[in-house]
């Protein structure tokens, strides 16, 4: 580079630099409302990051992380060759691609249908039943569904009896207690993970949808060639963050609802790691546990973003 182009490369980065300093000045208060959240991460989410060296080491809560016993990979050898760990597995990613499969389109369905109803007052009345379970907690709702489905004197056995078949043990089925599971997750997220779409809709240019009804466009084909299309790269974004989260069914729900009648197929990794690394104090090897569904959450969500973004759609990065 020439000593004339550094000299304009020098000045450039300044001239840059002066602009991002007048930007902080400028929007000073915005950044200052940025810190409790950088904060949270840094105190919550980073920091505990280094408690992940115990997964390598035969931890001691008396000796401490640092003078544990150094063991390498003897916990995840432990994890591959546990015979119940695999069970957990299988039980936990089943699970969590019928979330998936199920929950993740509910969202998007419901509000393209809540988008299409015109009187307000229906809307707005069907979007705070729809919003209502997200703000009830599982020990609520757990509750609710032990006294539905009870086979005794539940309201849809007493249903099924009626119809004359059989009354059925939804909780102590294995049969039926995966969909027990999803079906009561979507119920109970489906209008909370609509809002992002409906904002999405809500930004839609009306005379896009003018001009296709000009051209003779009826309701399926404005939902095909604009509406679809629009929402398209808020479902790639939200798609990408949800298989961050393949792995994790939700602790509470299970917990609540689990019972030794289904542990062959609802026991999942997070009531494991709870019953090993809890009440049987094997920090180590549940921390590896773990770090081993962190990793494949982390490989899965680099895969997908970059297939997305092939595909001319926006990614997370």
């Amino acid at each position: 580079m020439t000593q004339g182009g550094v000299s304009s490369y020098k000045q450039s980065s300044k001239t840059v630099n002066k602009k991002k300093l007048a930007n902080f000045r400028k929007y000073w208060d915005l950044y200052l409302i940025m810190v409790p959240g950088i904060l949270f991460f840094i105190v919550f989410k980073y920091i505990p990051m280094w408690g992940v060296i115990i997964a390598f080491k035969d931890y001691s809560a008396f000796a401490g992380f640092a003078a544990s016993e150094w063991v390498g990979w003897e916990h995840f050898i432990r994890m591959f060759q546990d015979n119940k760990f695999h069970e957990v597995f299988s039980n936990t990613l089943l699970i969590s691609l019928y979330k998936l499969v199920w929950g993740f389109p509910g969202p998007i369905i419901f509000a393209l249908m809540l988008n299409e109803v015109r009187r307000m007052f229906y809307k707005r009345s069907i979007q705070t039943l729809a919003y209502l379970p997200h703000f009830l907690s599982w020990v609520i709702v757990g509750g609710i569904l032990v006294q539905v489905l009870s086979p005794s004197t539940g309201v849809v056995n007493e249903f099924i009896q009626f119809l004359g078949f059989d009354s059925i043990y939804f909780l102590g089925d294995s049969e039926w207690f995966r969909t027990v599971i999803v079906a009561s997750d979507v119920w109970k997220t489906i209008g909370w993970g609509a809002i992002i779409y409906l904002a999405a809709l809500a930004g839609i240019d009306p005379q896009l949808y003018e001009a296709a009804k000009i051209d003779g466009a009826n309701k399926w084909r404005q939902l095909w060639h604009i509406t679809i299309p629009t929402l398209l790269p808020t479902i790639c974004i939200l798609f990408i963050l949800n298989l961050g989260n393949v792995l994790d069914v939700g602790f509470e729900q299970i917990y609540i609802l689990l019972n030794p009648l289904v542990y062959d197929v609802g026991d999942v990794i997070e009531t494991y790691v709870y019953r090993e690394g809890i009440t049987q104090a094997q920090f180590s090897y549940t921390t590896a546990v773990g770090l081993f569904k962190s990793a494949i959450a982390l490989v899965l969500v680099i895969i997908v973003n970059k297939i997305i973004k092939k595909l001319g759609q926006p990614g997370i990065w």
